[in-house]
């Protein structure tokens, strides 16, 4: 089916590490979009990359006019590295994928069909658990979506990607988000419009290993149930309300003990329970830190990232391609 060819797709491609896969990508991409009619760009974005990542992001834009790079300073985080991306694409939809090909390309088809069809956002989740997934991996998967549904106001489906593609008016509210640890799959959930979501089964890299360590996922975690919900404050609140309503019935104990003459429990009790509650006021008091830093971080007012380099010029806040 050959689609309008007076409509324009942007692509951001997030890149941290990828040397072995930029060019591969590139060419199935230009296969698979090629043939539609459509006008497309590429846009990478280099994440702070320690391999030649961005000396084949510099070959291939001398190769491809419509492939563009963006070097930020250091490795700022995938989804700040999205932002840059999006803020620079000017296509009529905006495809985020990521570059080590478990996105499997040929699904773009599909997404356009659907975006053709209607529907302002495109997502996808995974089909069952990722095959190629380490155990670890899997489980925390599990655990982050599951933790994630219950504790804040958005749900996702499980293995939800950032695979998608977005509207150029849906792309236009995005950018004006700026907010401290922003997480895209959440805000494209929270930001409403028409939307639907297409299961898949993730291809194996092409080549290399993923980024993401353990404690990396712990900190998205936190920082991702903490973006959308006040719901943990109000968890621990109860949880202290129960506490207190005990140690509060605790106190007809201890009296009736006294004028009774029977011994009150001897310091071991006292110290347990010393040692529970004082675990417990961390603990609320951790919680409450959470939030308490991230709007810190947010008054700063700091950017989000820095553009170290690139093929694409800004000028009056525009962004003209060279």
């Amino acid at each position: 089916m050959i689609y309008p060819a007076d409509k324009k797709i942007s692509i951001v491609i997030p890149s941290h590490n990828e040397e072995k896969n930029i060019s591969y990508l590139i060419e199935q991409l230009r296969e698979t979009l090629s043939p539609t009619g459509y006008a497309y760009e590429l846009i990478f974005v280099d994440d702070g990359s320690r391999d030649n990542t961005l000396n084949e992001l510099k070959i291939n834009a001398e190769l491809h006019s419509n492939v563009f790079y963006v070097e930020l300073s250091r490795n700022f985080g995938k989804d700040y590295a999205l932002k840059a991306g999006i803020a620079m694409a000017n296509g009529n939809a905006v495809i985020t994928m990521d570059a080590d090909l478990q996105h499997p390309p040929q699904l773009i088809l599909k997404m356009l069909k659907l975006w053709e069809n209607g529907y302002d956002i495109v997502y996808t989740y995974r089909e069952g658990e990722n095959p190629h997934g380490k155990g670890y991996q899997k489980v925390t998967s599990k655990l982050f979506y599951k933790g994630l549904n219950m504790l804040s106001d958005i749900k996702m489906e499980n293995g939800t990607a950032d695979f998608r593609l977005i509207d150029e008016k849906v792309v236009k509210q995005l950018k004006l988000i700026d907010e401290y640890e922003i997480f895209f799959r959440g805000i494209i959930k929270w930001a409403g419009y028409k939307q639907i979501g297409v299961p898949y089964i993730p291809s194996k890299r092409h080549t290399g290993e993923a980024s993401y360590s353990f404690s990396k996922l712990v900190k998205l975690a936190v920082g991702s149930i903490v973006a959308f919900s006040a719901r943990p404050l109000y968890i621990v609140s109860l949880i202290g309300l129960f506490f207190s309503t005990l140690a509060i019935l605790y106190i007809p104990y201890v009296l009736v003990s006294y004028f009774l003459g029977y011994a009150v429990s001897g310091w071991a009790s006292i110290i347990a329970t010393i040692a529970f509650f004082g675990g417990l006021q961390l603990l609320v008091m951790s919680v409450i830190g959470v939030y308490v830093g991230k709007i810190f971080m947010q008054s700063k007012h700091r950017p989000h990232y820095i553009i170290r380099s690139s093929n694409v010029v800004i000028v009056d806040n525009d962004f003209i391609r060279i």
